[in-house]
């Protein structure tokens, strides 16, 4: 399908960006690498009056070292993830993640932050970046401001970002190998069905786990890593806390996946990802 008429602007720096969406307001959409926006204005889903194209804005896309975090930038594809040195050493989760999302050509395109952003609500990104309690940081005309991740996502393809902010940076802490992510894809698109993200801190006896496909907005799973908090992960102790993995949400019932089906299969997948975590530490 054809999108409908829009103007296309292409900013070269940020804080033109933002001037632009502050100009435009409600009527304007972000571009990022397109794999997001672009399906839905051809669609007809989103018909924004003008599209800011951000891939020419200077210093969005990086992995770099920033105190006792590692700094991704906005931009950054989900391949230049997936082939960080500094990423599969010092935040593994990242790298065993990003080839699961699409194919070649989506990830060669497609953005972390615009994942993000997007937060469709089967996307890969938002099950690790709540394991690993990210930091957020968002740009607009008044400067810029952080959020964690627990925060950022707040329905069903919707965040914190408003209409005139751009997403510009996400921070995650170094971490052990002791990470996994195991999902459930929808076959012909590799969006998760049920995807479960997890970290295990062997030293404070902690498991975080972010999971993703199941319910309208990404969660963690604070009763699987509450059950699990000071204790020794046996294999009686994963089967009790992957049980209760949908506890407190209501899963999506659609075309692709009944609740009850999701529900049984984020159990499965976490029980799977601690052992794989476990059995990395």
């Amino acid at each position: 399908m054809i999108p409908a008429a829009f103007d296309y602007l292409r900013p070269a720096t940020l804080d033109e960006a933002i001037a632009l969406l502050e100009l435009h307001g409600a009527d304007a959409k972000v571009l990022a690498g397109g794999h997001s926006l672009v399906p839905v204005m051809k669609l007809r889903l989103a018909q924004p009056k003008t599209v800011i194209d951000i891939s020419s804005v200077a210093d969005l896309s990086y992995v770099r070292e920033q105190g006792d975090k590692i700094a991704i930038g906005a931009m950054t594809t989900h391949y230049d993830i997936e082939a960080s040195p500094l990423l599969r050493d010092t935040c593994p989760l990242l790298t065993e993640l990003a080839p699961q999302i699409g194919d070649a050509q989506v990830r060669n395109r497609g953005t972390i932050g615009g994942s993000l952003v997007h937060a469709d609500p089967a996307a890969d990104w938002p099950a690790a970046i709540l394991a690993l309690d990210a930091d957020l940081e968002i740009a607009g005309s008044n400067g810029r401001r952080a959020v964690k991740a627990t925060e950022f996502f707040v329905g069903m393809m919707e965040t914190v970002v408003q209409s005139s902010e751009i997403l510009c940076e996400i921070r995650v802490p170094t971490t052990a190998r002791s990470v996994a992510y195991v999902k459930f894809a929808q076959r012909a698109s590799g969006f998760a069905i049920a995807g479960v993200a997890v970290v295990v801190d062997g030293a404070n006896k902690t498991v975080s786990v972010g999971v993703t496909g199941v319910a309208a907005r990404p969660y963690r799973a604070l009763a699987v890593e509450s059950v699990l908090r000071g204790k020794v992960l046996n294999r009686d102790a994963i089967d009790q806390a992957a049980g209760i993995a949908a506890e407190g949400v209501e899963p999506l019932d659609d075309i692709h996946a009944s609740a009850a089906f999701r529900a049984h299969l984020v159990q499965v997948n976490t029980r799977r990802a601690l052992e794989v975590a476990v059995s990395r530490g």
